[in-house]
């Protein structure tokens, strides 16, 4: 029996899924066209990005797909690409993050500890060549938190305190004015 399975993963999803859709709320709309650097990513475009990436995920676990050999990765990449790239206005943007994430969370939550014991055979040449569904079905979110990091950056570049930070400042306030009384 495990302690962390399909309900806690879709939770947890949730939860990061929320702050990434919290800082794409503060960014004001005319700032989604800002990039960081030539050929990076647009902060409309890492959003984007981000609301897509369970995509692969959900195709390999919903056909219980169990060697990756037989997924045709360069269709897929080039149909992610192809739905990361549509122009979207900041509302488009908050419901593609907000529907997609529910999506993505509510399959997880229906899933059970057999399932996500299941080994999946990687493409030859990944190490390790085999993984369970749990430790593939973490990457979304890892992947997510990546992106968010960079969104953080990018939201400071554009004179935007990012909300965590916000909240922990509070919090520290709150703190050292309980400490003054």
């Amino acid at each position: 029996m495990t302690h962390y399975g399909g309900p806690e993963l879709a939770a947890s999803f949730r939860t990061v899924r929320t702050n990434t859709g919290r800082i794409a709320e503060d960014i004001p709309e005319e700032k989604y066209s800002f990039s960081a650097a030539p050929g990076a990513r647009s902060i409309g475009q890492t959003l984007a990005h981000i609301a897509h990436v369970p995509m692969l995920q959900m195709h390999v676990h919903q056909n219980a797909i169990d060697d990756l050999k037989t997924v045709n990765f360069p269709d897929l990449m080039q149909r992610m690409m192809a739905a990361e790239a549509e122009p979207r206005t900041k509302s488009e943007v908050l419901s593609l993050l907000h529907g997609e994430g529910e999506n993505f969370a509510a399959f997880l939550e229906g899933l059970d500890e057999f399932f996500l014991a299941e080994r999946v055979t990687m493409p030859p040449g990944v190490e390790p060549a085999t993984k369970t569904r749990f430790e593939m079905l973490l990457s979304p979110k890892e992947h997510e938190m990546h992106h968010r990091g960079q969104l953080m950056m990018l939201q400071r570049m554009n004179g935007i305190t990012p909300h965590l930070t916000r909240q922990m400042q509070e919090r520290l306030a709150r703190a050292a004015q309980q400490g003054q009384r």
